[in-house]
């Protein structure tokens, strides 16, 4: 069913009517569907988390759960995780002791590169049932609401190049 607008007289009891439920049935879905894709290996956390830190080498576990827009305790988890992986090191700062910094090991560049094709699949599949204006339409409008409500979020994006 396609959900529509709600009118004034519409008491917005249908779920479809309610943009958080469908946001939270599209993530269900689509985690359903990475790890279909991705199979076992890393959860989609992981994913981003790593994905994030290949592109900032050397970042500490703050500012990487920042830029991933994952709270902070979560995040020292997933570090924890990737490195008993063996996806990523993390050593302290000299100054800075209560810091780490985090590089992504071999291992983890390979792991990121031998699922381009699965990522692409995924993203492939979630947005099939979309024409392909539809498509653009539809990542230009959802990163537009991600962004101008990112502050409502628990943990927030961080802002680039901080």
């Amino acid at each position: 069913m396609i959900s529509k607008l709600p009118t004034a007289d519409t008491d917005l009891t249908r779920l479809d009517e309610h943009p958080g439920h469908l946001l939270r049935r599209a993530q269900q879905i689509s985690v359903s569907m990475f790890h279909d894709e991705v199979g076992g290996e890393l959860t989609p956390v992981q994913f981003a988390m790593l994905r994030c830190l290949a592109d900032h080498p050397g970042i500490d576990q703050v500012s990487l759960a920042g830029i991933a827009a994952i709270d902070t305790s979560t995040g020292a988890t997933v570090c924890a995780r990737l490195e008993e992986k063996g996806l990523l090191e993390r050593k302290v700062i000299p100054h800075n002791r209560r810091q780490r910094a985090l590089t992504i090991t071999a291992d983890g560049e390979r792991l990121l590169a031998s699922l381009v094709p699965a990522t692409r699949r995924l993203r492939e599949r979630l947005l099939a049932p979309l024409t392909a204006s539809e498509q653009q339409q539809f990542m230009a409008l959802l990163d537009r609401l991600v962004r101008a409500n990112n502050e409502q979020s628990r943990a927030p994006l961080a802002k680039r190049g901080s």
